[in-house]
């Protein structure tokens, strides 16, 4: 079974940055968007920001609204598409396994509707970010 596969994690100090990539190729299901989700220590797993194939509209938790990015490759396809998420003045509670996520979504995500598992379709195996205080 094709997953995205996660790259980019790392350990970094408070205020830093890090960028996560997100490769799905050969995937045949239907899918319309990509998202990241993150599980942070103790916590339940939460999504963090999806964004709608070649059509560029984006949705983010509050918590890292101004401080992370999602965008795709310019030249993505259905047959291989790679997502990014730039993630800038990293906190320690942003200390996470983070999770890419394929899914046929709403082009616009309504209170964080795009992160309901009905709408997901394939995971990763997720990548790990330390942020050190």
């Amino acid at each position: 079974q094709v997953q995205p596969v996660e790259s980019g994690g790392g350990s970094v100090q408070a205020g830093g940055s890090l960028r996560l990539s997100c490769e799905l190729s050969g995937y045949t299901g239907p899918y319309n968007s990509m998202a990241w989700f993150r599980q942070r220590p103790g916590a339940e797993r939460e999504g963090v920001a999806n964004i709608y194939i070649g059509h560029g509209s984006t949705y983010y938790t509050d918590s890292v609204k101004g401080r992370f990015t999602i965008f795709e490759d310019v030249g993505n396809t259905k047959a291989k598409s790679t997502v990014y998420l730039q993630m800038t003045r990293l906190k320690p509670e942003d200390t996470a396994i983070y999770y890419c996520a394929a899914g046929l979504t709403p082009r616009f995500c309504h209170e964080g509707e795009c992160f309901l598992s009905q709408y997901l379709r394939a995971w990763g195996v997720g990548t790990r970010v330390t942020v050190s205080s």
